[in-house]
């Protein structure tokens, strides 16, 4: 997968948030195989000593760090916040949120193109998250983004991809552009459809952290993106309106009874 002229060799992006422990967060990441983890600058920046055992993890484990913009609301918050991310983490990469709904945590999709914009010409490498809508990614695409990062539900509803439709259109009319379905995914099926549809990769937080077993459920995550991954290079076979035999009927011999 591609970001910004960096390949890496894992699909699955992991958010640092919800975890029982700082330990339990450790081997999760490192039964997944993700080598991007999201961070919010204000976990980050609470500092303590949970925010510096927090850390070490984070370095050795020898992950990327994605820091995100998360709960901000307005274009000026946006901005800010990735400025600060920028000097505190050393990297010119950010997940940019601009939330416009309390209730639904949707995104702000005028401010967030506008955000983008801001970003994206004073040298930032920007992941958008934003709906499935199409238009809004092709003005993310035209202010300069070369990921995307539409939603398959609400953040941490767990519903899984409500808008296959338009996410498949998505990935039609953006062949070039490398799109990471962000937020609503919770299932490890859930996952695996989306990379059947041909997204370059799945990032999520709740459905792991939350897990009973969050550990065996970030293993499975990273067996459900490889599946998917696999069937739709493969090539999927289309659903059909009528059934087809599979085993074939030429040649097969008829038996009547005598009359």
């Amino acid at each position: 997968m591609n970001l910004y002229g960096q390949e890496v060799a894992s699909r699955l992006l992991i958010g640092t948030a919800l975890y029982p422990s700082p330990a339990v967060m450790e081997q999760a990441l490192q039964a997944s195989g993700a080598e991007i983890v999201t961070v919010s600058l204000r976990r980050e920046s609470a500092g303590g000593r949970a925010g510096d055992a927090f850390w070490r993890i984070i370095q050795s484990l020898g992950v990327k760090i994605l820091p995100n913009t998360a709960g901000c609301r307005t274009v000026k918050e946006a901005v800010t916040t990735a400025e600060l991310a920028r000097e505190l983490f050393g990297t010119p990469w950010i997940k940019l949120e601009v939330i416009g709904d309390d209730e639904t945590l949707q995104p702000d999709v005028v401010a967030l193109v506008e955000a983008a914009g801001i970003l994206l010409r004073d040298g930032f490498e920007v992941f958008p998250y934003t709906t499935e809508d199409l238009t809004v990614a092709q003005r993310l695409v035209d202010a300069g983004c070369r990921v995307v990062m539409p939603w398959a539900a609400p953040i941490g509803s767990g519903q899984g991809v409500t808008n296959k439709a338009a996410l498949r259109t998505l990935r039609a009319r953006l062949p070039d552009v490398t799109l990471i379905v962000d937020a609503g995914i919770g299932a490890p099926s859930h996952a695996a459809e989306a990379m059947e549809l041909g997204y370059d990769g799945v990032l999520l937080n709740t459905a792991i952290a939350k897990a009973d077993d969050p550990v065996g459920m970030a293993r499975a995550f990273a067996l459900a993106l490889e599946a998917g991954r696999a069937g739709f290079e493969a090539g999927l076979m289309p659903p059909r309106d009528f059934a087809t035999p599979s085993t074939p009927v030429v040649g097969t011999p008829f038996w009547h009874a005598a009359g």
